[in-house]
């Protein structure tokens, strides 16, 4: 199969996936919120996805194997399993807010949502470029290096502060404040999923400990 082809079916299922998410419990197709965030998404991921195809397929490959089953340590699974549902969750609710008006949220708002979108992704494919073994689990493998530089030279989980700001744009990108208070929970398992990955980390790769010394903080530079 082309990469063509490849990338057109993963943005048919990626908008039929939003589609079906949104404009059910929306009830309506007049939610232009939702189409604005749709095409933005699989566009932005559709590019992601084609520059990683060309420059970095190993990246790509370690990034196309998600999901809860696809986790080794079993804290994780669980963990991943709450990051589904806390942002499938989100949406819902946002979709339900459009429906039953329970907030008003301005189009500049609305615009600065999608804007914090983009660059949450800009940030993730960023972080793939300077660390190709950024992979959607929790994994090891050998002769990988500890990458200190670029992002990493600020921020331990850059990847997760990405997904940070996709988190915290996506429900005001969808005109609702009540899809953001549901997020909230996601920072909670952000937070557990770093903890264990960073002790995974400490006892299989070389170099990792040494890394956290240099390198405080692990999600938000002067936070945490």
């Amino acid at each position: 199969m082309t990469l063509a082809l490849q990338l057109t079916g993963y943005a048919l299922f990626t908008g039929l996936f939003y589609g079906l998410l949104l404009f059910l419990p929306a009830g309506t197709f007049d939610y232009w919120q939702a189409w604005v965030f749709i095409a933005m998404f699989v566009t932005a991921s559709v590019v992601q996805s084609g520059y990683l195809a060309v420059t970095a397929p190993d990246a790509l490959r370690r990034r196309t194997r998600p999901g809860p089953f696809a986790e080794t340590r079993p804290l994780q699974r669980l963990i991943h399993t709450g990051i589904v549902l806390t942002s499938v969750s989100a949406a819902v609710i946002a979709a339900l807010d459009h429906r039953f008006g329970w907030s008003t949220v301005p189009t500049t708002v609305v615009v600065i949502g999608d804007l914090l979108v983009v660059a949450g992704l800009a940030v993730a494919l960023l972080t793939i470029a300077q660390n190709n073994y950024a992979a959607a689990t929790i994994t090891v493998e050998s002769g990988q290096p500890v990458v200190s530089t670029g992002l990493y030279a600020v921020l331990r989980h850059p990847m997760y502060a990405a997904a940070l700001i996709v988190t915290a744009g996506t429900p005001v990108a969808l005109g609702s404040y009540w899809g953001l208070v549901v997020r909230i929970p996601a920072v909670a398992v952000f937070v557990a999923r770093i903890a264990d990955e960073e002790k995974a980390l400490r006892e299989d790769l070389p170099g990792y400990r040494e890394y956290t010394d240099k390198v405080s903080y692990r999600l938000v530079p002067g936070v945490w």
